[in-house]
Parts: C-alpha cells; sequence; structure tokens
C-alpha cells in the first residue's frame, strides 16, 4: 500500500500524524511524506523573497525529514518530500506521480508561508485525486466542530461509519474497510439512506399509491445494500451494525455519523472530474467537507473513468 502523508506546520498536522501513527498499516505500506512550499504565501514580501524561500526550503525539509524518521522508528518505509507549488494541485500531481493509493490530509491548517491545510486545498484534493483521500480532523483542532464527541486519539477500537447507496463504488468502500487492518474492538455501522420523493407535476406521479411504491422499491434496494456490505466486511471478522434512515444522503450521513459518535466515516467516490461531477452532484465530497470527524472517500482505480487514467 502506498500512502501520501501531505503535512505542513500547523498544531492540527501534528494531530494529523498523531492518527496517522496509531493506525495499524499493512507491513508492506511505503509512506509518501509531503510538504509543499506555498510561493503564493510569499508575495506580499516580494522584497525580500529569494532569503525567504532559503528559509522555508530548509524549514521544509527539516520537517518532512523529521517525521519521515519518527515513521521510519514505527517499522514504515518511508520517503520525505518537500517542493515548492500550490498546495491544491501539487498534492494531487504527486499523488499521480507516486502512484499512491490513499492520500492522508489534514482539515484545516495556518497562514503561514508553508500552509495548506485550509478547507479549500482539502476539498480540491478531494474533488481531483486520482486515488482514495482521508480527510483527517481532530476535535482539540478544528475550530469548526468544537463539539466532537469522540475523542479520536483514545486507545480503543474504531467507530467506523460506511454509507453504502449499493453501487460498485459503495462496495469497493466496503471492500476497503474489509482489507485494512483496524485496531482490536472496532465496529462497523452500515447505513444507507432513502431519499424523499419530490412529486413531479404529473398528476400520476402524485397519487399516494405511486409515491408508497416508489418508496418502498427505495427502502428495498438500501436494504439490500447494507446486506452486501455486511457480508463484505463482516467476511473479515469486523463487528457490523445496519441502518436504513430517510432524508437527504448528505445531511443523514453527517447527522447520523455524529449522533453515534463515529471517528471516520467512509463513502465510495465516482472519481468524476469537471462538469460531469457537478452535474451529478458529489454526497461522498459534501460528507467529506462538513462532517465532525475524519472522513474517507474510497476511490477504486479499477473502477475510475476513462478520462482519469492517465
Amino acid at each position: 500500500m502506498k500512502v501520501l502523508l501531505a503535512i505542513d506546520s500547523s498544531e492540527l498536522s501534528k494531530a494529523v500524524v498523531t492518527e496517522f501513527e496509531r493506525r495499524p498499516w499493512p507491513p508492506d505500506t511505503v509512506v509518501y511524506v509531503l510538504t509543499v512550499i506555498d510561493l503564493l504565501a510569499m508575495t506580499s514580501a516580494v522584497g525580500y523573497l529569494e532569503p525567504f524561500i532559503k528559509s522555508e526550503q530548509e524549514a521544509a525539509k527539516a520537517l518532512v525529514d523529521a517525521v519521515a524518521r519518527r515513521l521510519s522508528d514505527r517499522g514504515l518505509q518511508t520517503n520525505p518530500i518537500a517542493v515548492e507549488g500550490y498546495p491544491g494541485t501539487t498534492i494531487v500531481e504527486e499523488a499521480e506521480k507516486y502512484g499512491v493509493d490513499l492520500v492522508f490530509v489534514g482539515s484545516h491548517g495556518h497562514s503561514g508561508f508553508v500552509r495548506f491545510l485550509l478547507g479549500s486545498i482539502a476539498k480540491a484534493v478531494v474533488q481531483n485525486a486520482p486515488c482514495s483521500v482521508e480527510i483527517v480532523r481532530h476535535p482539540d483542532h478544528d475550530k469548526e466542530h468544537p463539539d466532537h464527541g469522540a475523542d479520536t486519539a483514545q486507545t480503543g477500537g474504531m467507530r467506523l461509519l460506511l454509507a453504502t447507496d449499493g453501487s460498485v463504488f459503495s462496495d469497493a468502500a466496503a471492500r476497503s474497510i474489509a482489507a485494512q487492518p483496524w485496531p482490536a474492538g472496532s465496529i462497523v455501522r452500515i447505513v444507507s439512506v432513502v431519499e424523499p420523493i419530490a412529486p413531479a407535476a404529473t398528476s400520476w406521479f402524485v397519487t399516494g399509491a405511486v409515491v408508497e411504491r416508489v418508496r418502498e422499491d427505495d427502502a428495498k434496494r438500501s436494504e439490500e445494500a447494507v446486506r452486501a456490505a455486511q457480508e463484505i466486511i463482516a467476511s473479515a471478522g469486523l463487528e457490523c451494525e445496519t441502518a436504513v434512515l430517510e432524508g437527504s444522503p448528505k445531511r443523514r450521513i453527517v447527522e447520523d455519523s455524529k449522533t453515534w459518535g463515529a471517528h471516520l466515516v467512509i463513502v465510495g467516490s465516482h472519481g468524476r472530474r469537471g462538469l460531469t461531477r457537478y452535474l451529478m452532484g458529489s454526497v461522498s465530497e459534501a460528507v467529506a467537507m462538513h462532517a465532525h470527524c475524519s472522513v474517507e472517500v474510497i476511490r477504486d482505480r479499477a473502477l475510475l473513468p476513462a478520462e482519469n487514467i492517465k
């Protein structure tokens, strides 16, 4: 497994590294520890740009070297990388360059010169990365969600919430959970959301019998979706529970993860980019941006659209 760990010098990044360390990883995992020197952040100091760049280059190299050594001491193969560029695109480019399976990045950071863990950057990575992405949130550092009730620093098992719609992308997310090692005592909650029907203007559609039939069919598909995911995940020996919810998928997944106290929400993604993605909408992207906890968006390379294959 190849993982790109994107960090900066913020306090949140320290929490991101700690979260990365506490996760069990497959023994063959290779970690690319990346930081990006954002030259655009230095434009206000044009007259003194050269010494600032040199200072930031040295600081960036020291940062990734220190984290790489720290992870290497835990038996992981590491590669420190410090590059200049715009973080939102550079993280994606480096992920493509090294063919990583997962980008591990924080949700927010700070406004210094070496900075990119802002919400807009995390969103850009989720939208454009050619692989799975985990947006890491920590209750002590993510000020937008101060009421986070689940302590992700605890030493016990993790509470994982998988949202499924029964698609091949959701099945890929279930297989990803089954394939990864998790702390002992971890539990997976599998949910599917039945979206309310918005009646059209035509009279045949608004009749109660037709609406109820459509709702029943949607509920049946959701029940089948959670059962299929449960079979995949239970086969790996993980404890599971399931639920079929009603409402807007984007809102209900976020609400349920918070009520249940999830440490990590896992969702599948179609992996589309550009206009196609905007026309279809993206539940996975909405959940990644608004959930109270960390979110992993799973993209199976075998399922990526042709336009995303390099």
